[in-house]
């Protein structure tokens, strides 16, 4: 059946699909999210087991299963060196029934911030009884639920171990579900080529990405663990941990890394050192995502700062927390595919940061591939013996 729509229904069916796909999304959440880091980490991790198959000669499934299990073993090892730091965070931290140690913080916080501004009687008081910051504080440290925390952390025991197991299942199907999605599309060699090229194209952005994250991120937690040793803070370790976790979350996890080693500084150390460390901070950062982050990932995550900020914006809104660790690498895979596909190309460059000419090469590029392999299949559909010369570059010559 032909259908003759106007724009404006186009536009609105988009915008229907788009809000259903949300939707879906959020509903779905405690199932799409452990797929789709299943997804990811078997792009990052899909190299590797085919290296221990091909020339190290283990079998298959092996090859999967031991670069799972060197993946668990490590992500182990970051855990316990977090949960070594907790204690002694918690050591510092006043209990619900330790009023003294309360009281002195409350003190050491009003003497800093006096320190560097003058403060009211009413903003601070002497006595941390009238203080409402101080009341604020104290139910803040009180109100904890240790049971809470256990259903918590079960919960995420169980998302891991499901993870596991999609992406040790995802690892040993990888070529046939590859081969599957191919033909979904259709059986021509030229739209077999596209959705092949969309598919390597979307890993590959997807595993530079999250490689050269993680190796840029740890080189900056170590770094920075190390100034604040020199400083003086106590948790030096634990705020470069934090630094290369939350680095994931672009602009708002890497404000959010800055503040407790600040915070650390400015009770316990004193408030120029924490002045220092704000701006050795905004230096180290500018540094790295304007120079580092752009030289090591290239134009694979060439997005504009507008596109960054409504990504997270809306992954966190359908995914909570999981959703701004996980709206790069998703944005990293979408910008790969609109690229790819003729309709949705000019999403994809609405995506990047690149000027207009940049654009227009980019069109113009694309634009002959899409000639030259229309050519090819022609050529093809009229001779069935160039079909097979062209898919088969290896046969010997008659």
């Amino acid at each position: 059946m032909n259908l003759n729509l106007t724009t404006a229904t186009r536009y609105g069916l988009n915008v229907l699909a788009f809000l259903g796909a949300s939707t879906a999304l959020y509903l779905g959440r405690s199932i799409f999210i452990p797929l789709t880091i299943a997804v990811l980490l078997a792009a990052i991790l899909w190299p590797s087991a085919k290296k221990l198959y091909e020339k190290y000669k283990l079998p298959w499934f092996f090859a999967c299963l031991t670069t799972v299990l060197v993946m668990v073993v490590f992500g182990l090892g970051l855990s316990v060196f977090i949960a070594s730091a907790v204690p002694g965070l918690v050591a510092d931290l006043p209990t619900s029934n330790d009023k003294e140690k309360q009281k002195a913080y409350y003190q050491r916080l009003r003497n800093g911030v006096n320190s560097i501004l003058p403060i009211s009687n009413d903003a601070f008081p002497v006595n941390p009884e009238d203080s409402k910051i101080y009341q604020d504080l104290l139910k803040t440290v009180e109100g904890g639920n240790i049971w809470t925390a256990v259903g918590y952390g079960s919960f995420l025991l169980y998302q891991g171990v499901l993870i596991l197991f999609i992406l040790l299942f995802m690892l040993l199907e990888g070529e046939m579900l590859a081969h599957k999605v191919r033909n979904i599309f259709g059986p021509g060699p030229g739209v077999q080529r596209r959705v092949t090229a969309a598919i390597a194209e979307m890993a590959a952005a997807v595993r530079t990405y999250l490689i050269w994250r993680t190796i840029v991120n740890v080189g900056l937690g170590i770094f920075l663990s190390f100034v604040y040793y020199m400083i003086g803070l106590k948790q030096w370790h634990l705020w470069g941990v934090l630094t290369a976790i939350f680095c994931y979350i672009p602009y708002i996890g890497t404000i959010a890394a800055g503040i407790p080693p600040v915070l650390d500084a400015f009770l316990n150390v004193g408030p120029g050192q924490a002045f220092g460390i704000v701006i050795f901070y905004m230096a180290v950062v500018t540094f790295e995502g304007y120079i580092i982050v752009p030289w090591v990932m290239g134009r694979s995550m060439d997005l504009n700062a507008t596109t960054v900020i409504l990504t997270c914006v809306f992954w966190e809104f359908v995914w909570g927390p999981a959703g701004l660790f996980l709206a790069m690498p998703l944005m990293a895979a979408v910008k790969a595919v609109c690229l790819q596909v003729d309709g949705w190309r000019s999403w994809g460059l609405l995506m990047g940061s690149g000027d207009q000419a940049d654009d227009n090469a980019t069109i113009k590029e694309a634009e002959k591939a899409t000639v030259d392999e229309e050519r090819a299949a022609a050529i093809a559909h009229m001779d069935p013996e160039k079909t097979v010369i062209m898919e088969s570059p290896i046969r010997p010559a008659k």
